[in-house]
């Protein structure tokens, strides 16, 4: 274990300093600025992890990550050890350590009476001097199955699955509607949260691997080079359901079909894109705009920090539910993932946050522009929106930008294909073993399990990996981190 003395030698949590806000929103790099001296605070960090007899860590994070034992490599600097610990559960910790809330600290044991452990913050740190020290290399296998597999979805899941699959000796191609690989990681997530080259730099490793990539297919489509699931099924051995939950939430109010009203991720990949030196034909910006960003969540953190650096107006982010208290609620103890106030490095940037709040209605100018919002206060006390009496106002709102989530996977296209059923939630059914009801076709991620983390993702991936070599091969010597608790083929 850590220094058995370090969380008492230093108490308080220590992060790394981000970059000053008026700096940080002239670009699009990362908030965080890597620097030597970041070193000793990170080692200090690990050097609290406690002799705790039971890691609660592990149960907080759903790959199962050997926490107190990297932990211990860190406080005394053996960074090969760290990572080989690290990437023993975590294909892309350089992408949880950035991208992942961090459910392994609400569970930390010495957070009841102090705070956490910067576990992601080390996690991070360790993933990244492996990198610059040459630590991690391409594990290449000693020789192929001759089994073929198909990854439908190149994100966090979709990768990792094709990474166990390929080191298990079986040829994988990744197949990637978008024009590139990485998933809503290389377009949908901002510069400034995860720089590309994170991302890059990984398919490099897996390339060396020998995963095969397929950018720019559109399986299940019909434009010109699409696949079919029967394609699939007639090329491969196995087929793997990546593709995440697709279909945004929307919002079903007078005047959502004016000018000037976008999903979020319609305007997001757009600005990254931008950002890497395409052109974008018609734009979304949010230049000189007062911006009304929808939801309150990672997403619409996303969409403010954006907005920001493109030099909006003003910004708003709209929560349907109540502010939440700066303390964990008593109906959600310690280990329990708590619902607490929480500020992002974009909310640290600027824009306003509007609790309780609902959109009755989206108004136009004569040009079918949207130019402002009409909303009220909401009381959620009898556990549904209901509208405060004379509440009701105008905020202006020349882009207003949907972050509410995302609800299953389109029943049309591919699933139709394959056959594969959808439960009542849209997401593709599955049993315990990450099957679908087509022989041979598995499903993975938030394509099969709902919207979800980066960590349930990467973890899908891997058991869903385990599970297809078992289907393959009869045996499997991968690692299954979990075992989903949303998999009914009946539900």
């Amino acid at each position: 274990m850590a220094d058995s003395q370090g969380f008492l030698k230093h108490r308080e949590r220590e992060l790394p300093q981000r970059r000053p806000v008026p700096v940080r929103i002239m670009d699009y790099r990362e908030v965080y600025e890597k620097r030597e001296e970041d070193l000793p605070v990170v080692q200090r960090q690990a050097s609290r992890c406690m002799d705790c007899g039971v890691p609660f860590c592990h149960n907080g994070c759903p790959l199962g990550n050997l926490i107190p034992d990297w932990n211990d490599s860190t406080w005394r600097g053996r960074w090969a050890e760290a990572s080989e610990r690290l990437h023993a559960t975590n294909n892309f910790p350089d992408f949880t350590g950035r991208l992942c809330p961090a459910p392994c600290e609400s569970s930390c044991v010495l957070g009841i009476n102090q705070p956490a452990v910067t576990i992601k913050n080390v996690e991070q740190t360790i993933a990244d001097e492996a990198f610059d020290r040459g630590l991690v290399e391409p594990q290449v296998p000693d020789q192929l199955t001759g089994r073929t597999v198909a990854v439908v979805g190149s994100g966090p899941a979709g990768l990792a699955a094709a990474q166990q699959l390929t080191r298990a000796g079986h040829t994988v191609s990744v197949y990637e509607r978008a024009d590139r690989i990485g998933g809503l990681m290389r377009y949908g997530i901002p510069e400034f949260k995860m720089e590309k080259q994170h991302l890059d730099r990984r398919l490099d490793q897996m390339t060396a691997e020998g995963t095969r990539f397929r950018a720019g297919v559109d399986v299940g489509g019909t434009g010109p080079g699409a696949l079919t699931g029967e394609d699939l099924e007639e090329r491969y051995d196995a087929v793997v359901l990546a593709m995440g939950s697709t279909i945004p939430r929307d919002l079903p109010v007078p005047g959502r079909e004016l000018a000037g009203v976008h999903q979020a991720m319609e305007y997001l990949p757009q600005a990254t894109r931008v950002v890497h030196g395409e052109t974008v034909p018609d734009q979304i910006v949010a230049t000189d705009k007062d911006v009304v960003i929808i939801g309150g969540g990672d997403t619409g953190a996303d969409c403010l920090g954006t907005a920001t650096r493109q030099g909006a107006r003003s910004v708003t982010q709209l929560e349907i539910m109540p502010r939440p208290g700066e303390e964990r609620p008593e109906t959600q103890p310690w280990p329990t993932y708590p619902m607490v106030y929480r500020v992002s490095s974009a909310h640290e940037e600027g824009g306003e946050r509007v609790y309780a709040t609902s959109t009755v209605e989206m108004l136009g100018d004569d040009d079918g522009r949207v130019r402002a919002l009409r909303v009220t206060e909401v009381d959620m006390s009898g556990g549904r929106p209901e509208p405060v009496p004379g509440t009701e106002r105008e905020i202006p709102a020349q882009l207003v930008l949907l972050a509410m989530g995302f609800i299953g996977v389109p029943a049309e296209g591919l699933v139709e294909q394959l056959g594969v059923e959808v439960d009542a939630r849209g997401r593709v059914a599955r049993d315990e073993n990450f099957a679908t009801t087509v022989p041979g076709v598995y499903v993975a991620g938030d394509a099969g399990r709902g919207q979800s983390l980066i960590v349930w993702a990467i973890a899908e991936g891997r058991s869903a990996a385990a599970a297809v070599d078992t289907y393959l091969r009869g045996r499997t010597e991968l690692p299954a981190p979990i075992l989903p608790t949303t998999m009914s083929i009946s539900a």
